[in-house]
């Protein structure tokens, strides 16, 4: 199975929503690793690593985001990947 590596940027009512603990129980699901974090100008960042379709699978999902969420752009970012993480984390 080949690795693939999205980073990606979320913007619209994706802070004080439960995405990032949201994201972080979907990549868990699918098998994916990396990190999501908040960005100070209200947006959220994340890097994805896994299977192509269960990235695939979660950047979709960001697409729509928890129900209190109103996400209105998502950036896409494939950078070749490094295999370096170990699990999904939320960082600060």
């Amino acid at each position: 199975m080949a690795l693939v590596r999205v980073r990606t940027v979320i913007t619209g009512k994706v802070q004080g929503v439960y995405f990032r603990l949201a994201t972080l129980e979907e990549a868990e699901a699918r098998g994916v690793k990396g990190w999501i974090r908040n960005r100070p100008y209200g947006a959220v960042e994340a890097v994805f690593e896994g299977n192509r379709q269960a990235v695939e699978d979660l950047l979709n999902w960001c697409r729509e985001g928890p129900p209190r969420a109103r996400v209105s752009n998502v950036t896409v970012d494939w950078e070749a990947p490094t295999g370096k993480y170990v699990r999904f984390e939320i960082r600060d």
